[in-house]
């Protein structure tokens, strides 16, 4: 067996319902044919190199990636992966980086290609079996909450930092007392000088207590632990000690191995966990290039979280399509073997006026996240909340905003400084 290039191909290979699929868009590089482009690709993510071996073990030929459809015309190709080139040994966790340092590891450097992305993963049954997935689930999160079938709303104090303990504790009181269920930290606020990490635990924990003896509703808190990883741990046990029960995340930014670690820890800690994707645009932005947000989507539902980060399908601040964004809600919410379902995170950019287009395309089962459409109204948090509210109270009843804005001042206020305008 020589390896060479071209041994990698094979169309008329059948997957076998244990390969691992991965479909990628290639882009050769000038004068490189895509069969070839696409063959290095499998090669360069199995067991391939760039010259001819002396002597290769039987059992390559076996184990090796299969290029087994390209479509030309749109740079689209399939390649299989047989499972035992991943590591699923039954005395350690499942190795999510050796996964994707075999399937989006050396790839993305080779001069041979031009463009690469890795679109999305199909993983098997024998594969998904070893993970745990989230502790707690769209149905868990809800039980939690008592929030049954509206979506679940949360708010980002704005300033997204520079808020002390001590204020950011008030302003949860205003959001809290106003309709909203969870108050949010930012992916850049941790324990910073001026408003320590211990200190906002304890004084979020205080005042929902003192909400929710006044308003009846279940409230909590997605306070961020992102940190190094034994620091995560210990900022997670002082949340749950404290009567705590989430956790918010920089996924992205922490690494999949810190992220599987906290996942199996929290466990026994009983705590959820809200996935926030700061920096995942730096590769799932490039059409052409890096790793779309629905590989990310998968393999962060396969670890465990029980919250993501979706987009509003081009309705909010941020880019997304809305055939991306459902595309993820679905990766999050569709049956997966024995793995929950994650809540899909609407955020970035959102106002009560234009929640009702959120829910339109994304469904209930959602958690809708306001920040500055909360922060900016112009009577303030608590009315900016109440609009939130009186919005997604208008869509379930499945009357206009205007018509719900004639018994709610807080969204007609809302409706006059916004309208249905989409924020840039």
């Amino acid at each position: 067996m020589s390896l060479k290039y071209s041994e990698f191909i094979d169309l008329n290979y059948v997957p076998s319902k244990t390969d691992i699929i991965a479909t990628f868009y290639v882009k050769p590089a000038p004068g490189i044919s895509i069969e070839d482009a696409a063959a290095r690709v499998a090669s360069e993510s199995s067991v391939g190199t760039w010259t001819e071996l002396r002597f290769v073990p039987s059992r390559v030929n076996r184990i090796k990636a299969r290029v087994f459809e390209i479509d030309k015309e749109k740079r689209i190709v399939k390649i299989a992966y047989p499972i035992e080139l991943f590591e699923l040994d039954s005395d350690a966790p499942p190795n999510i980086p050796q996964f994707l340092s075999s399937v989006a590891g050396n790839i993305f450097g080779m001069k041979a290609i031009e463009g690469l992305k890795l679109l999305d993963i199909h993983l098997p049954k024998e594969f998904v079996k070893h993970f745990p997935g989230p502790q707690f689930g769209i149905s868990g999160v809800r039980k939690i909450m008592k929030v049954e079938k509206r979506p679940i709303t949360a708010t980002v104090p704005k300033p997204k930092v520079g808020f002390s303990a001590e204020e950011f504790a008030k302003v949860a009181y205003e959001l809290w007392i106003g309709g909203i269920d969870l108050c949010k930290d930012d992916e850049n606020l941790t324990n910073l000088s001026f408003n320590k990490f211990k200190d906002r635990v304890l004084l979020l924990m205080k005042m929902r207590e003192k909400v929710e003896e006044g308003t009846g509703e279940r409230k909590s808190a997605l306070i961020n632990i992102t940190a190094e990883t034994r620091e995560m741990l210990k900022r997670a046990k002082f949340i749950a000690d404290n009567g705590g029960e989430f956790v918010m995340i920089d996924i992205i930014t922490v690494g999949w191995a810190a992220l599987q670690t906290v996942r199996y820890e929290f466990e026994d800690l009983k705590l959820a966990i809200h996935a926030h994707r700061a920096m995942h645009a730096a590769f799932t932005r490039n059409r052409e290039h890096g790793i779309s947000m629905l590989v990310v989507t998968k393999l962060s539902r396969l670890i465990g979280v029980d919250h993501l980060h979706s987009g509003t399908a081009g309705i909010g601040k941020m880019e997304s399509e809305e055939k991306e964004v459902l595309a993820i809600c679905d990766a999050l919410r569709n049956k997966w073997f024995h793995i929950k379902r994650t809540f899909p995170v609407a955020s970035g950019g959102l106002h009560p006026g234009i929640l009702p287009n959120v829910m339109k395309i994304m469904g209930t089962d959602i958690i809708v996240q306001v920040g500055g459409g909360v922060f900016g109204h112009p009577s303030g948090i608590r009315a900016g909340a109440e609009a939130v509210r009186a919005a997604i109270d208008a869509f379930l009843e499945n009357v206009s905003l205007e018509e719900k804005a004639r018994e709610s001042k807080a969204l007609f206020e809302a409706l006059q400084k916004w309208g249905a305008k989409k924020p840039l």
